[in-house]
């Protein structure tokens, strides 16, 4: 039997002097997703054996400095600006307290009075479609209010670009990824893209300004901007615990770059590399954002009409799921999911364990669904959802089609009663804040969260869950541990053993007294250590080290 795929396929399109053609899947045939780019340095974008992803990336500009593309073919470059409205830090008050919050306004104060007028410039490769994306959209709106110019642009790169930068990403957590090169040739892309970035950048800065580049895809400018006069900060998102061969030849590329950097943000000691100045280094965890649309409170009576609008369930449509957008004005869910199902909708969902993350092998979506069917389904009654952001709306991550397309042919491999039990569900990413509004619904409905990861730098997705006062069945490993600890979930020593991942949750759903502790323990360890306000004192700190030193 094909699978159901419920929802709107639908062909965007952006205005501006972008031209951007992107996937579309047609037909019933969920598998469609299953389009892979394998692409040269030698043929580029022509080298991909399959045309429609090479045409993802074929982008043409107007204006901006030339950027080489695979295969001879010339764009250029034209940074994006992301523009993000000011959030008042007195929202931060009613829930933090009085104590806390005036710690923060103070801070704010201080940094104010350092920076006097310096602009501080947020550079990164994507603005939706990963965590680093949302805490940039919160972040910035948040500094914004206290009157500091905060700007936040997205840099531009090809389809080898993002391979290779993919490769440098699966390799600084400690794994091959696709196996491919990081030899000459890519480094020497690498430096081509990011230089033609930096360069213009570099026209936009003053002297004095203070620039935060995220992740390997934006080390490559720290050089040329160090040079412009900027004061260079680089945050790593990512990291092992460990150091092998790969962790290695990833560092061994990004190191030369780095080196002129001023200071370095981590999200955990043991990500550091022991090359990097310690007197440079400031450790910062992500944090959420409470008033998002993602991690808002949503009334218990309005999440059957959220899911009904996405699709999950065959409740009523003719109830409004509104949320309210960061710039405080309504918003509402009225996209519907692509969801792959045996039988379409659900008149109920019972016991709804739900895993959250972007279409990335080391999320281990994969190993989560074969886990659940084969050590769950039978032995107490649930439902899984595998939710992620539909691949078009990552434009900085090539596997997502791939990882997508491989979890939808392992589901249509499972039993029909394994099929019956697990839905496949990609958010459309049309609208960012409408697709954080889904995923605060999903989670809600949730009697469990999982974060099955093979490999994590942090793991944002655990605190949100934890957030909502959910139970998490997670892996330990990066992130996950300085959030999950006892009598706040479960950790599995080993994210492989799909036996014990089957064991651990279905001791947890039979015991519906464990859930709803664990999971009021769940939200007071968030709302200690994992709030916004808390990320905002330490980049204060930062700042301040970075000016009076």
């Amino acid at each position: 039997m094909d699978p159901v795929v419920a929802g709107a396929k639908r062909r965007r399109s952006l205005s501006g002097p972008v031209e951007l053609r992107l996937i579309t899947v047609d037909g019933p045939k969920a598998v469609a997703w299953g389009l892979r780019a394998h692409c040269s340095l030698s043929s580029g974008a022509r080298g991909c054996t399959n045309r429609a992803v090479a045409d993802r990336y074929a982008v043409s500009r107007r204006v901006g400095v030339s950027l080489p593309v695979g295969g001879g073919i010339r764009s250029v470059v034209q940074l994006g600006d992301i523009e993000v409205a000011a959030r008042p830090l007195a929202a931060f008050r009613p829930l933090i307290g009085d104590e806390r919050h005036a710690w923060l306004e103070a801070a704010a104060t201080r940094t104010r009075t350092l920076l006097d007028g310096t602009v501080v410039w947020n550079v990164s490769s994507t603005s939706s479609g990963g965590g680093v994306a949302e805490m940039l959209h919160v972040l910035v709106g948040y500094i914004r209010g206290t009157g500091i110019d905060t700007r936040w642009v997205v840099i531009e790169g090809d389809l080898p670009f993002f391979v290779i930068t993919k490769r440098i990403h699966n390799r600084l957590h400690g794994i091959p990824g696709d196996e491919g090169a990081l030899g000459r040739a890519e480094a020497k892309y690498y430096a081509d893209v990011t230089a033609a970035n930096a360069a213009v950048l570099c026209g936009r800065l003053r002297p004095g300004d203070v620039v935060l580049l995220h992740d390997p895809q934006t080390a490559g400018l720290a050089p040329l901007l160090r040079d412009a006069g900027a004061r260079v900060i680089w945050r790593s998102h990512i990291g092992s615990d460990t150091v092998n061969s790969w962790t290695e030849e990833a560092w061994g590329l990004l190191r030369p770059y780095l080196a002129s950097c001023d200071a370095f943000v981590f999200s955990r000691r043991a990500y550091v590399p022991t090359w990097v100045p310690p007197v440079r280094v400031s450790i910062i965890p992500p944090s959420i954002d409470p008033f998002s649309a993602k991690n808002q409170a949503i009334p218990d009576e309005d999440l059957p009409a959220f899911l009904a609008r996405i699709g999950l369930t065959s409740g009523p449509t003719d109830r409004p799921a509104t949320f309210r957008r960061g710039d405080g004005t309504p918003g509402e869910v009225v996209r519907p999911a692509t969801i792959v199902s045996e039988d379409g909708y659900s008149e109920a969902l019972g016991n709804l364990v739900v895993q959250v993350s972007r279409w990335d092998r080391l999320k281990d979506m994969h190993g989560v669904m074969a886990g659940f069917a084969s050590h769950v389904v039978g032995r107490v009654d649930a439902q899984l959802a595998l939710v992620g952001p539909s691949p078009e709306g990552e434009m900085d991550d090539p596997e997502g089609a791939a990882v997508l397309a491989e979890c939808v042919a392992g589901w249509a491999g499972l039993p029909a009663a394994a099929r019956r039990r697990i839905r496949i569900v990609t958010l459309p990413m049309d609208d960012v804040e409408e697709n954080a509004a889904m995923v605060n619904a999903l989670q809600r409905s949730a009697t469990a969260i999982v974060q099955k990861s093979l490999a994590e730098g942090f793991g944002l997705t655990v605190a949100e869950g934890m957030w909502k006062g959910k139970p998490v069945v997670a892996s330990r490993v990066g992130g996950i541990i300085d959030q999950v600890v006892p009598d706040t979930g479960i950790l599995l020593d080993d994210a492989t053993d799909l036996e014990a991942f089957g064991d651990a949750l279905v001791a947890l759903l039979e015991r519906p007294d464990e859930v709803v502790r664990l999971g009021a323990n769940a939200r007071r360890h968030v709302l200690e250590g994992f709030v916004g306000d808390r990320h905002l004192l330490q980049y204060a700190a930062l700042i301040e080290r970075l000016f009076t030193a």
